[in-house]
């Protein structure tokens, strides 16, 4: 298949490898050269505009900062589609506006789109064993599933377009609380003069247990606050779920709690790391630190 792939960032680079890995032909673009040149060098080929790359494509795959931009301002995919063009946002985005940008481009063009965010982190859109929920035309959908399937291990279908951006701003409400007390839970044990890793041991197999929990807090002991995940991107994600939430008069208080913590991480200037870095905020509050040797 033909597909345009819009965003090599730190997630959309390795899924568009594992397009090319399945066997499609693979247009892409970004802001970046040096990214757009290394998936040359993977096999794909490379357009100047977003435009450019929508042309004689079956499918344009965004995973972009600006939704919108990407697609509708101009030299946008817009310009370059045609009607029969589909368009896959696998970027995270306020539900409400992925349903104006499908209107628009509907209206416009014709054009149908799915919304398709992603969850797992760098490491699986690496081994392509990404979760993808997906919202739009049922139709639409189960003819493009195993395209999706190349990047991701379970691709599900929640309903209409925004859905599968409501399931994603669960996820991260989920995900944000849940690294929020691992964090504080390994801070306790140290802080009581237990080993942290023989606490994280000893509670993993239970019900405490969590796949967060088995790919964070090994990173908090480690102090490797690599972003797989940045706080930045996190923030924007729980800046979302707030707005969505409100909007439908819905309070949400862990969600806004956990914004919080992360504002106090990008004020110490650790925006760009990994979310795991919520350690750092126990560490500052309490003058104790989870990493081994320390």
């Amino acid at each position: 298949m033909k597909v345009g792939f819009i965003g090599l960032g730190i997630m959309g680079k390795p899924m568009a490898k594992n397009l090319l890995k399945a066997g499609h032909e693979v247009c892409v673009n970004d802001f970046h050269p040096e990214s757009v040149a290394e998936l040359v060098e993977a096999g794909a080929t490379s357009a100047a505009t977003n435009a450019e790359v929508a042309k004689d494509v079956e499918v344009v795959i965004t995973m972009v900062p600006n939704v919108r931009a990407a697609l509708l301002e101009k030299d946008g995919v817009i310009d370059g589609a045609s009607s029969d063009t589909v368009i896959i946002d696998m970027s995270s985005i306020d539900p409400v506006e992925s349903k104006k940008i499908s209107a628009e481009l509907k209206e416009k063009k014709g054009i149908e789109m799915l919304d398709c965010p992603v969850s797992g982190g760098e490491p699986k859109a690496i081994d392509g064993t990404l979760s993808i929920m997906c919202g739009g035309n049922k139709e639409v959908f189960d003819k493009y599933v195993d395209l999706l399937k190349a990047m991701g291990s379970s691709v599900v279908y929640v309903g209409e377009i925004g859905s599968g951006n409501v399931a994603k701003l669960a996820n991260q409400m989920v995900v944000a609380s849940n690294i929020g007390i691992c964090a504080e839970a390994m801070t306790f044990a140290k802080k009581m003069g237990t080993d942290p890793e023989l606490v994280y041991q000893a509670i993993r197999g239970g019900l405490a247990g969590s796949t967060v929990m088995d790919a964070k807090v090994p990173m908090m002991l480690e102090g490797n606050y690599k972003p797989g995940f940045r706080i930045d991107l996190h923030i924007k994600d729980l800046n979302n779920a707030l707005n969505a939430s409100h909007a439908i008069n819905m309070p949400v208080p862990m969600t806004a709690h956990m914004m919080e913590v992360m504002q106090e991480l990008k004020n110490h200037d650790e925006g760009s790391c990994d979310h795991d870095d919520i350690i750092r905020y126990y560490e500052r509050m309490t003058g104790v630190s989870v990493v081994k040797g320390k």
